[in-house]
């Protein structure tokens, strides 16, 4: 069953966080992920208004949290702390 990143973010340092963008795109992919959506246009309806949204799909829950502990993805993601607020979760699908 399909799994889903759902992640929220605002970006506070745009040269670091695409440093970090750069290299969770390979890492993602590596681990058969695809993204669904990567920012664009939003409308924010409840909850907090993040300018960043992104929907990553995976080939299952197992895949998409193995994707985020590999130490790949780890280390994408420290260009990511501190130059952006974030909320990630996983979602499997129905």
């Amino acid at each position: 069953m399909a799994a889903y990143w759902i992640a929220n973010v605002h970006v506070t340092d745009p040269e670091a966080y695409g440093r970090y963008a750069k290299l969770a795109t390979a890492v993602i992919a590596a681990h058969g992920g695809r993204f669904l959506v990567r920012a664009g246009r939003h409308v924010q309806l409840e909850g907090r208004d993040r300018s960043r949204n992104v929907l990553a799909e995976f080939p299952s829950l197992e895949a998409a949290e193995a994707c985020y502990r590999s130490a790949e993805y780890q280390a994408a993601l420290e260009h990511a702390r501190g130059a952006s607020e974030r909320d990630l979760v996983i979602v499997e699908g129905v």
